[in-house]
């Protein structure tokens, strides 16, 4: 009589196999992230130590990130900063997240609007980053670029960012996402370091205290946009509406900004109500939906 064949159990799914990689690579890297985390540049035994490494083996690693414009060190302080390149890939990064590509997308059609110049900001490492950048043929001479961290205080857009992360839209209280847990906790110290700042300057047109700020913060939250006309810089007018995600947090910030000459500043004049319906257009089709 034969012996009966049982087919043997239906083995588990094997788990994938870890790629292999370069280690030195993913070692280097943690300089990156330490820097990039970090709120200024940094002196090398502070970067080494809290990239868990000895400083001879970290200054290896920055000498060929310095090579590849990575990371740069100041001849005067000795500090390491991440670079130009490094700029560059963030930038990259952020230009193609979906928020920034479907906004991008409506810019021209905007700018034939209301006929001033437009960009689209985003948060990043430092504050509020300009990641796009279109200009009218009313073009004004603006010293602004591409990467650049505006002033929280003085600029349409800081105060847009500050108003809005602080207390998302609607005052919901979804869980947010971890960068945006980092973000909201960055805000305040950013906040009271540039009042600082200011306060030093002895400026008129910008607020005084802590007190001033919440009230002005407040007034953009009743409003849904900030504005600032010759504070960020003279004879210079914008205004900044936010975009919100599906979860009710600030996606990004739509500017517009002109010479005071040609540039509308009534809140319901002819820059700010396309800018606002834009926005909330963006904030829609995003998935916000307002309560």
């Amino acid at each position: 009589m034969k012996e009966r064949k049982t087919a043997p159990p239906p083995s588990s799914p094997a788990l994938p196999a870890q790629r292999a990689g370069i280690q030195s690579v993913e070692v280097g890297f943690s300089l990156l992230q330490v820097l990039g985390a970090s709120p200024g540049p940094l002196m090398l035994r502070d970067l080494a130590l809290a990239a868990g490494m000895s400083a001879a083996k970290a200054h290896r690693y920055l000498v060929s990130f310095q090579r590849l414009e990575l990371v740069t060190q100041d001849p005067g302080t000795t500090r390491y900063d991440l670079g130009p390149a490094a700029l560059k890939l963030g930038l990259a990064s952020l230009s193609r997240l979906d928020s920034v590509k479907l906004a991008r997308q409506r810019m021209a059609p905007l700018m034939e609007q209301i006929g001033q110049t437009l960009a689209l900001a985003v948060w990043g490492n430092q504050g509020p980053t300009i990641v796009h950048w279109e200009e009218s043929p009313q073009a004004i001479t603006v010293n602004l670029r591409l990467g650049d961290v505006m002033p929280l205080l003085s600029s349409a857009t800081g105060l847009c960012f500050s108003a809005f992360m602080a207390q998302p839209a609607g005052g919901r209280k979804r869980a947010a996402a971890s960068n945006s847990h980092q973000s909201h906790d960055r805000l305040p110290p950013l906040l009271r370091d540039e009042l600082t700042r200011l306060q030093k300057l002895a400026r008129k047109d910008v607020p005084k205290t802590m007190a001033d700020v919440t009230a002005v913060l407040n007034e953009v939250r009743r409003r849904g946009l900030a504005r600032v006309v010759d504070t960020l810089l003279p004879g210079v007018a914008g205004f900044c509406a936010p975009v919100f995600d599906a979860d009710g947090h600030l996606a990004l910030g739509v500017v517009s900004m002109g010479s005071v000459a040609t540039f509308d500043t009534d809140w319901d004049g002819a820059v700010a109500q396309p800018l606002s319906a834009a926005a909330r257009q963006l904030s829609s089709d995003l998935g916000y939906t307002e309560s």
